[in-house]
């Protein structure tokens, strides 16, 4: 990683507040905030997008703002000629160190569901690479482990913006203990 790159990764990760660890702990909200990273989306284009209410989306839209995770675009001229308001999101949340580590279990299964459900709507042809490993590691060795890929994808993370004309593709790292 460029020095440049470097400094810009450490400015950036710090510790979620309450409200952002709340924010992301809810699947929808989780597929709302990626969706309104790739494009500016309205309340209207995110329920017809996920399959739900426009009321139940607007909740959690207001719940990431309120967060400060996503925020409100320029209003522009729909299609029909109305007023739109599009939100997108700051892109901040991939910065915030382990915001869901101090909540309930349920809350923690967050991010796996909403990962899950946007596979599923991808369907399996979407898959590019599958990883699958069971590893004996101490304490210290996890540690070492997540900042090591933490590390290359703080990377890529931080430079994505150059690479927006290339499919755009979506992953989770998911470490866990097995069932004894």
């Amino acid at each position: 990683m460029d020095e440049q790159v470097a400094a810009r990764v450490a400015d950036r990760r710090r510790e979620a507040t309450a409200r952002e660890a709340k924010a992301l702990g809810h699947p929808l909200r989780l597929r709302i905030l990626r969706l309104c990273g790739q494009q500016e989306l309205t309340n209207k284009e995110l329920a017809d997008r996920l399959g739900k209410d426009p009321g139940t989306v607007l909740y959690h839209v207001r719940q990431l703002a309120e967060a400060g995770l996503l925020e409100p675009a320029p209003v522009r001229t729909g299609s029909s000629g109305a007023l739109e308001k599009p939100y997108r999101s700051v892109g901040k949340s991939w910065w915030l160190n382990g915001p869901l580590n101090d909540e309930d279990e349920d809350t923690r299964f967050g991010p796996i569901e909403a990962f899950q459900d946007e596979l599923r709507e991808a369907g399996p042809g979407s898959v590019r690479m599958v990883e699958r490993f069971a590893l004996h590691l101490t304490p210290e060795e996890v540690a070492e482990l997540d900042n090591r890929i933490l590390d290359i994808l703080d990377e890529y993370v931080a430079t994505d913006h150059q690479r927006l004309d290339r499919p755009l593709l979506n992953g989770i790292f998911l470490l866990h203990r097995l069932a004894e």
